[in-house]
């Protein structure tokens, strides 16, 4: 079969800062829930608990520098569409909150301002774009135009979470072992794949410690929440407008439950399940994936060079044998180093083309050229895992993983054990044949971790907030739907307003679909809350 040749987009690597998303953080039952927010309505009043040299510091706002490999690729911020240029700065933040006058942590910050005046400034408008351990300096300006519109009203604002990129970026394995621990079997069958996996696993968290120990107790969803209310008071805003994607839902409904009557406009898309534990979570991304792969499947088996073939239940099964080829018969690339594309960086190349249909002709491509007759090649697919990982062109690693596994650990108190993965193994099998086994054996990423995680699952009960805009989309992949209507209820009643958009891929308003972009402009720029339930077809 023949088609044409697709250049690796040059926008990947910067799009997988959008793909990641936690699998949660903590709660409470609600016997605990009365002193906590008692302490939520005091931070909400006032902000005696830091010291003026926080509260009353004033940024040195600069033009930017190019990103550090820590943030992700390299590159150079341009100006908006209407020319507005991107200032850089430093924040100082405590790295411990409760101990507000000792040691501080630098929190890498961006924006690019308004020209509106007066009545027209609506005030800033901060961006997380989830991970978490996504890098919101690389991440907001290389999607700028996106946002040119809320630009008219608002100072685009976005930042490094603690821990990411260059606020203090969390390392635990220098970039040729992080090639080694990618590459590595992701999903083992015999004891002895068995030993070899968990092994590596804690090699990394032993790296973690010895290369950040002292800030991994710190790096806490609720942490970051007060990192946000700290920048809106030294940004000059009397509320917080937020745009969180992916695990910034999470911390934006932390955020809301620590500060509600400081909530501004805020709106949450590709929202994450708050109710669930960490096996859950993963539970639910399997299913997540393989209803996406399902419908990019139907997509593929359409047309007449769908490398897997024309009926979608052969399709699964070709794609099912190829990776299982893979485990003993990793592929050659094109890769300047040699590297091979092994099974785990092929199903991290599948799950990354399916958080958007605009990804899908680059995996029709990659498997074209991967399960062609002759010639087989890895390449596209191996590009594609390397976004899923932060892997930067020049072969360095971003934080995106590093940080996103000490995030996540900081959060989840939960430990499993090999048994319970082994217990667990079929039900993960019946969500997704493809996607099922590695995020089963996922499930150990924080076991041998340093630190004890902190709650169950995030508590985002926020009574008082002013209404905050759900978006889901029925064929996330990451984020499932049903998750959307789960944080409705948990934020409360009153809070959450509900949109729904009826296509694929993660996340809704940058899917280009108008009634979306619509709904969310008129909510952020003029306070127009959509009905709750509105639907928007894609």
């Amino acid at each position: 079969m023949s088609r044409a040749r697709l250049a690796a987009p040059a926008w990947l690597a910067a799009a997988a800062l959008l793909a990641a998303t936690g699998c949660g953080g903590g709660g409470t039952d609600g016997a605990e829930r009365a002193p906590q927010r008692a302490a939520a309505d005091r931070r909400a009043t006032d902000t005696d608990d830091l010291p003026d040299s926080l509260t009353g510091q004033r940024l040195d706002w600069s033009r930017c520098p190019g990103t550090d490999p820590a943030q992700g690729p390299e590159s150079s911020p341009t100006p908006l569409p209407d020319g507005a240029a991107w200032e850089c700065a430093t924040m100082k933040a405590p790295v411990d909150y409760t101990d507000p006058e000792g040691d501080t942590i630098g929190i890498a910050m961006i924006r690019a301002r308004t020209d509106a005046k007066g009545d027209d400034r609506i005030g800033s408008l901060l961006f997380n774009f989830g991970g978490p351990g996504g890098s919101g300096v690389a991440t907001l300006p290389a999607f700028g135009k996106d946002y040119a519109e809320l630009g008219k009203r608002y100072d685009l604002v976005s930042f490094d979470p603690r821990g990411v990129g260059d606020s203090e970026g969390v390392q635990c394995l220098d970039d040729r072992q992080l090639d080694d621990f990618f590459a590595a079997d992701a999903a083992p069958r015999t004891a002895g794949e068995r030993r070899a996996y968990t092994d590596r696993l804690k090699e990394f968290a032993d790296g973690c410690e010895e290369r950040s120990g002292d800030l991994l107790p710190h790096l806490t969803t609720t942490a970051t929440a007060r990192d946000m209310d700290l920048m809106r008071e030294v940004l000059g805003d009397r509320r917080l407008h937020y745009f969180g994607i992916s695990y910034g839902t999470e911390l934006g409904g932390v955020y809301a439950h620590l500060f509600p009557r400081r909530v501004g406009r805020a709106l949450l898309d590709a929202v994450v399940d708050p109710t669930g534990d960490s096996e859950q979570g993963a539970l639910g991304q399997a299913k997540g994936f393989q209803l996406a792969l399902g419908n990019y499947l139907d997509h593929c088996t359409e047309s007449d060079d769908c490398p897997l073939g024309g009926d979608k239940d052969e399709a699964e099964d070709r794609l099912g044998r190829f990776l299982d080829r893979l485990r003993d018969h990793p592929l050659r690339t094109q890769d300047p180093e040699g590297r091979k594309l092994t099974q785990s960086l092929a199903w991290n190349g599948i799950a990354q083309s399916l958080y958007s249909e605009d990804f899908w002709p680059y995996l029709t491509q990659g498997l074209d050229d991967a399960m062609a007759d002759e010639g087989r090649d890895g390449t596209v697919l191996l590009s594609l895992g390397d976004s899923m990982n932060g892997r930067n062109p020049d072969g360095t690693y971003s934080t995106l993983q590093s940080s996103l596994t000490a995030i996540n650990c900081a959060d989840s108190k939960k430990r499993f054990s090999v048994d319970d993965v082994r217990d667990s193994l079929g039900e993960f099998e019946d969500a997704s044949a493809v996607f099922g086994p590695p995020m089963a054996w996922g499930m150990l990423s924080c076991t041998w971790w340093p630190v004890r995680g902190r709650q169950d699952h995030p508590d985002v009960e926020a009574e008082g907030s002013a209404p905050i805009l759900l978006i889901g989309t029925t064929g996330d992949p990451a984020t499932p739907y049903e998750g959307t209507a789960h944080m409705k209820d948990a934020l409360g009643d009153g809070v959450g307003v509900e949109l729904t958009y009826e296509g694929e891929g993660h996340g809704a308003y940058n899917s280009g679909n108008e009634c979306v972009r619509d709904k969310a402009n008129a909510y952020l720029l003029d306070g127009d809350v959509p009905d709750d339930g509105t639907t928007c077809d894609a």
